[in-house]
C-alpha cells in the first residue's frame, strides 16, 4: 500500500487501512471526489497527520468535519488557509485566547504554528461535501478518528484533550481519563460560544498542565505574517 502519511502515524494506523470499512470509504471517497467538489483537496485529507507526529503529540483540539465552503479546509480542525476569512468559531477562539493570555488575535487563521508545536488540530470526519456539513458523516472516517485518539490515549506520554462541544465530548468514552488530561467546554461556535466557551481558558489550563508534566508549553501566539 502506498503510504500516505510519512511519520509515525502510519505505522499506529495503518492496520485500519486494510479494514473492510476503510476500503468501503475509500470506494466512496474515489467516487466523491469524482463527482461532487469535495474538502479539502484529496492530497490534504490526512494533514492533522502529517503535521502533527504520533510521538510528537502533547495536545489534541478535536473538530467535527471541515470547513464546507472553497478553499477553507486543508485537512486541520479549525484551520483556514492564509487569505481565507477567519470563520466564526475560530473567531471565538481567538477571542478566548485574547481573554485567557492576552494574545492579540492575528489577521489570518492559519494555524501551522499550533500543528508543529504538538497541537493535533483533528477532525472526526476529514472530508465533507461543498456547501454540506457533515455530509461525510457516517462513512467509516469516525472509526479511524476514534482508533487515533485511543492509540494516543494508551500512549506512555500523556495527552492533553481539549473538547469542545458535545460530539468531541462524547468521545472521553475512548480516553483513559486517569493517565491523560481532559479540558472540555461548550463548543466556540456562535450558537454556543456563551454557554461556557468563553471564561473556560482552555489555552492556559493546556500550558499549566504541561509545565506539572515537565513539558514545554505552547506558544499560541501566531505570526502575524504566513510564508507559504
Amino acid at each position: 500500500m502506498q503510504q500516505f502519511i510519512h511519520n509515525d502515524w502510519w505505522e499506529q494506523l495503518e492496520p485500519e487501512f486494510q479494514k473492510d470499512y476503510y476500503q468501503n470509504l475509500r470506494k466512496f471517497l474515489v467516487d466523491e471526489y469524482n463527482n461532487n467538489l469535495i474538502h479539502p483537496n484529496a492530497n490534504q485529507i490526512f494533514e492533522a497527520f502529517n503535521w502533527t507526529p504520533f510521538s510528537k503529540v502533547k495536545v489534541v483540539i478535536l473538530g467535527q468535519d471541515p470547513y464546507h465552503e472553497p478553499n477553507q479546509a486543508h485537512g486541520l480542525s479549525f484551520s483556514v488557509l492564509p487569505g481565507v476569512k477567519i470563520p466564526p468559531s475560530l473567531r471565538n477562539i481567538y477571542k478566548e485566547l485574547h481573554d485567557d493570555l492576552g494574545i492579540k488575535p492575528v489577521q489570518h487563521g492559519y494555524l501551522e504554528k499550533w500543528a508543529k508545536q504538538g497541537v493535533l488540530l483533528l477532525n472526526s470526519v476529514l472530508t465533507v461535501r461543498n456547501g454540506q456539513a457533515f455530509s461525510h458523516k457516517g462513512k467509516g472516517w469516525e472509526r479511524l478518528t476514534d482508533v487515533a485518539i485511543q492509540k494516543l490515549s494508551a500512549r506512555k506520554m500523556p495527552v492533553i484533550f481539549i473538547l469542545w462541544g458535545k460530539a468531541a465530548r462524547d468521545k472521553i468514552k475512548l480516553i483513559d481519563t486517569d493517565t491523560n488530561i481532559v479540558i472540555q467546554s461548550a463548543h466556540p461556535s456562535p450558537l454556543s460560544a456563551h454557554r461556557g466557551f468563553f471564561g473556560s481558558k482552555p489555552f492556559s489550563k493546556t500550558n499549566e498542565a504541561l509545565e506539572a508534566l515537565g513539558e514545554k508549553p505552547i506558544d499560541w501566539q501566531l505570526p502575524e505574517q504566513i510564508n507559504m
